[in-house]
């Protein structure tokens, strides 16, 4: 890499990084990665340069795809605890109706302890379905925020404190006499299906600069997979470019970055922009691997306006097929936010309810667009499902 992209990195590497985050909470203390979000300031590149990068075409987006875990799942582990093979098939056609043609999702490390070879089928049939589909899966080894991986959290189901759950425990991330069976994890995955076409890649962890010791533990973890690796690329499921900088030294092979809220499209569309100057100079995929709508400049903490707490995909989506982007939206199936400080907001996000209607019409039209064909048809219900009611009546409540 040239002095001249790796000061653009640096540069641009404070805005891409958290505009705010799906799936994934910033720990309260200790915070390391990259976090100042987009600001509208002049452009360093020339119009030619602009146009040179982003031109209006019917042509699809190559990589399309959504983060995925079933609509009840709270957490990864409970995606596999109780798979369930119908609702995987239909999920997975459900994007297909979208032309997605990639998902993102997580195996689970706890639940692998509990039962490899309940793991292994079950990973096997998610591969095979996804196939089926014309889908290909990135596939992410551990998560480097939520809370501790402990039964409590692990199991829980209570609407109002589910969580989402780091992988594996902060004691284990940092004592690296402990790193054995993580790296037994790494290679029975890698024996099984390193030479896996059915997957896009392996990301060795979700977010993992938020503190020093995950970052130290999955800089391992990326050790033991490139000595095992196969076909399959290997990348790191980072916030933003800056970041990427840093794990280009480890050897990933695909860039990612997350820019769930921007403040305007105008503030999206810059950087957007600045990244595609990146990605012209260098030699590997830069994907945006989490979005979801445009909301007024508040942070992701912050409580959003009640208009800006539903989903609204059509207010990115033709923005980011502008730049023609592999991108991943946070999520496929509309459930409350995982998040807990953002489900306490009434935040619910998601395209398909579990019968097939669609939250939004708009929405499904802009993501399937991406594919070069904007004609979606199906059932539009802009409400939250009822197995959900307990949240939106609290958060009703608590907004009131």
């Amino acid at each position: 890499m040239d002095q001249q992209t790796r000061r653009d990195f640096l540069r641009l590497g404070a805005g891409t990084a958290l505009a705010g985050l799906a799936g994934c909470e910033a720990p309260s203390g200790g915070q390391t990665e990259q976090t100042t979000a987009w600001t509208t300031r002049e452009s360093t590149t020339t119009d030619e340069t602009n146009r040179a990068i982003v031109e209006e075409t019917t042509a699809p987006v190559a990589i399309r795809g959504a983060l995925y875990l079933p609509a009840r799942a709270w957490n990864t582990y409970q995606m596999w605890r109780d798979y369930d093979r119908s609702v995987i098939e239909r999920d997975l056609g459900y994007a297909s109706r979208l032309n997605l043609n990639a998902i993102r999702t997580w195996i689970n490390y706890e639940y692998w302890h509990e039962d490899r070879e309940a793991c292994r089928k079950q990973l096997n049939h998610l591969l095979s379905t996804a196939d089926d589909n014309g889908i290909r899966v990135l596939l992410a080894l551990f998560e480097g925020v939520g809370s501790a991986p402990t039964e409590e959290n692990l199991t829980n189901t209570d609407p109002m404190t589910a969580t989402t759950v780091a992988s594996p425990s902060a004691p284990v991330m940092k004592n690296s006499d402990r790193w054995d069976e993580p790296r037994e994890f790494v290679r029975w995955l890698f024996d099984g299906w390193a030479d896996d076409d059915r997957l896009l890649g392996f990301e060795v962890m979700n977010e993992p600069g938020w503190q020093p010791y995950s970052k130290r533990f999955a800089r391992g973890m990326f050790r033991t997979m490139r000595k095992h690796r196969g076909s399959v690329p290997l990348t790191v499921g980072s916030t933003s470019v800056a970041n990427d900088l840093d794990y280009r030294s480890w050897g990933s092979e695909i860039f990612q970055f997350h820019y769930n809220f921007p403040i305007d499209e105008a503030t999206f569309r810059d950087a957007l922009r600045q990244v595609a100057i990146i990605r012209e100079r260098v030699d590997q995929p830069i994907w945006l691997t989490e979005w979801q709508r445009i909301r007024s400049g508040r942070g992701f903490h912050a409580e959003p306006e009640p208009d800006e707490r539903v989903p609204n995909y059509s207010s990115m989506a033709s923005i980011i097929k502008e730049f023609e982007f592999g991108n991943f939206f946070w999520s496929l199936m509309v459930k409350p936010a995982v998040v807990p400080s953002q489900r306490r907001h009434g935040v619910i996000n998601g395209i398909f309810h579990e019968d097939g209607a669609v939250w939004s019409l708009d929405d499904a039209r802009a993501i399937k667009a991406m594919s070069g064909d904007p004609g979606f048809d199906g059932r539009e219900r802009s409400q939250w499902p009822e197995w959900a009611s307990e949240i939106k009546e609290q958060t009703s409540e608590n907004s009131g």
